[in-house]
């Protein structure tokens, strides 16, 4: 089977990871390199590639069928437009766009030329959220009714053009994209209303951290934090179902699950002190009224993201990542924004959003 030959467009710290997907996938293959800096050119020939002398070479270079854009976000429309043009296959790095305006622009031109154009939304083949879709998906804690999702750290914004708004930096952008798409494709609903507040501690004109709270219309709400400021992290991920809870302490998949037992008859809890009172309401329930479980992890039957592009070319496979879910993701940031703007919550069905991510047909040509 032929091979897909990618150029990798952007040779820094993303460029050079997706080269190391590449090479372990044998349905795709690195063609080429560009990068404005010299020095990132020199670090894609040291690591065997071909640099291109431009951009243009690049795009025209009639031998690869692929472009994948890793540069800074604002540029992102103008060299997926070029190589669609030009007549590529894309894979764009998140965020795919600064709005979702220049997204759709993207999808147009991507019908008009017959090509597939997918974005990168690696966290969806997560361990720890496949761990939290699969325990959603088949109730292990009963209905969950609420989702906590958190990335937490202490370094401040990375010291590169992430510190600036001009080119799609912050944390909402960087990092909010990644929890926000987990949880559309996850929940089976359509979103209903979301608040946020935007945190800018540590003085950059973008922010460095936010707080969302989201309410889909199935009921189930979700808090999305990150936050670069934490010297201690709460967990990754807290859930809450009917009949238990569950949590994901951090990237190790250290976690548990504590739910009911099922018995008939158990003691009730007792009182404890708390303070300088005493509580029923609060006390921990009686150990033959719980069962707890170690979380363990899933294995995913999903096909890796480069697999899924290279079938997806071939017209044997549906996008996992389709545009149209990204484009509602995009709206939905756009509120989040537009939320901690105005402090007032949105409700994001009067922005003419339709149905869930994952009741949605694919927006692509292959």
């Amino acid at each position: 089977m032929k091979k897909l030959k990618v150029t990798i467009i952007g040779y820094g710290g993303m460029g050079s990871f997706h080269a190391k997907l590449i090479q372990a996938n044998p349905e795709v293959e690195v063609h080429g390199i560009f990068d404005i800096l010299e020095s990132r050119q020199q670090a894609g020939e040291a690591d065997g590639y071909s640099a291109y002398a431009s951009l243009e070479e690049a795009l025209n270079d009639a031998c690869a069928d692929t472009i994948l854009i890793a540069t800074p976000n604002d540029v992102h429309k103008e060299i997926a437009v070029q190589a669609l043009e030009a007549g590529k296959h894309v894979i764009c790095e998140k965020p795919v766009t600064l709005n979702s305006e220049e997204l759709s622009e993207i999808m147009h031109t991507a019908k008009e030329h017959e090509r597939v154009f997918m974005v990168h939304q690696n966290r969806r083949w997560d361990s720890d959220f496949q761990m939290v879709k699969d325990l959603y998906e088949n109730r292990k804690i009963g209905e969950v009714f609420h989702i906590e999702s958190r990335v937490q750290g202490a370094n401040g914004i990375p010291g590169d053009w992430r510190h600036l708004k001009a080119q799609g930096g912050g944390m909402l952008l960087d990092w909010g994209v990644h929890l926000l798409d987990q949880l559309l494709y996850m929940i089976d609903s359509p979103l209903a209303k979301v608040a946020a507040d935007l945190s800018y501690i540590l003085g950059d004109e973008v922010d460095d951290g936010f707080i969302s709270y989201l309410t889909f219309e199935n009921g189930v709400t979700a808090l999305v934090e990150v936050g670069t400021t934490n010297y201690i992290k709460l967990p990754r991920w807290y859930i809450k179902g009917t009949k238990g809870s569950a949590v994901i302490e951090d990237w190790d998949l250290k976690g548990k699950i504590v739910k009911q037992s099922g018995l008939e008859f158990v003691v009730a809890p007792k009182p404890i002190k708390a303070g300088q009172g005493l509580t029923k309401t609060m006390a921990p329930p009686s150990e033959e009224s719980i069962i707890k479980e170690k979380f363990e992890k899933v294995t995913t039957q999903m096909d890796p993201f480069y697999t899924n592009f290279a079938k997806v070319v071939r017209g044997e496979s549906e996008p996992i990542v389709k545009n149209e879910e990204v484009l509602q993701l995009m709206k939905i940031i756009e509120s989040i924004f537009e939320a901690a703007e105005t402090g007032q919550v949105i409700d994001v069905r009067e922005h003419s959003y339709s149905n869930s991510c994952s009741e949605k047909g694919p927006l692509f040509i292959g």
